[in-house]
């Protein structure tokens, strides 16, 4: 698996990761991470790590042993050398950046426990958890996992064009017949754009 040194994802994603068409383990980052290190350890091939999210492969740096791995997640990228850090809390990857409010929202903000920043964070979190993904967000998931895991299966193609015609009934069809856990974790997918597009 490529190496990717300062990994720093939110503990709350969910991932899942598969050796090519077997589903290893899924969960959060820490979670699915010994699942992971095990298989690579074995020198299993197609060793993939999906962000559930927006279907993108996570790359990790797996060298070393198991706490190695996992102390690393908890690591941020550095800063350039000579370029000054900000404001924030670098390494707990708080960064500080600008935001432009009317005064009647800097007012409400700075009346909320623990002041303007922890407020923020409370309503994006909010926002994060109970918001659906966009329906475009979803598509390009079930596009770049489809394309990964069963790019080599029967009826791909066919099921491709049904997912995009929103002939979910001839899509479930068509991946019956693909191993168990990529039909089942794909199929998890475009009922994610079924309902995000319900929503619009």
């Amino acid at each position: 698996m490529p190496v990717t040194t300062g990994v720093s994802m939110p503990a709350t994603d969910i991932f899942t990761a598969f050796v090519r068409h077997r589903r290893i383990a899924a969960g959060t980052l820490r979670e699915v991470v010994p699942a992971v290190k095990s298989a690579a350890d074995a020198d299993a091939t197609h060793l993939l790590i999906f962000d559930d999210a927006t279907g993108r492969s996570v790359e990790l740096d797996l060298r070393g042993s198991l706490p190695d791995v996992l102390e690393r997640l908890n690591q941020t990228p550095q800063a350039e050398p000579g370029k000054p850090t900000g404001r924030g809390r670098p390494k707990l990857g708080v960064t500080a950046r600008e935001v432009t409010l009317l005064p009647r929202h800097w007012e409400w903000l700075a009346a909320q426990p623990g002041g303007a920043s922890a407020a923020l964070r409370r309503l994006v979190e909010d926002a994060r958890r109970t918001s659906p993904a966009t329906l475009r967000q979803a598509q390009d998931a079930v596009h770049r996992v489809m394309f990964a895991l069963a790019g080599d299966l029967p009826d791909f193609e066919e099921a491709n064009r049904a997912f995009y015609a929103k002939d979910y009934a001839r899509f479930d069809a068509l991946t019956a017949a693909w191993p168990a856990d990529v039909g089942d974790y794909v199929r998890m997918l475009v009922g994610r754009v079924a309902v995000a597009g319900d929503q619009r």
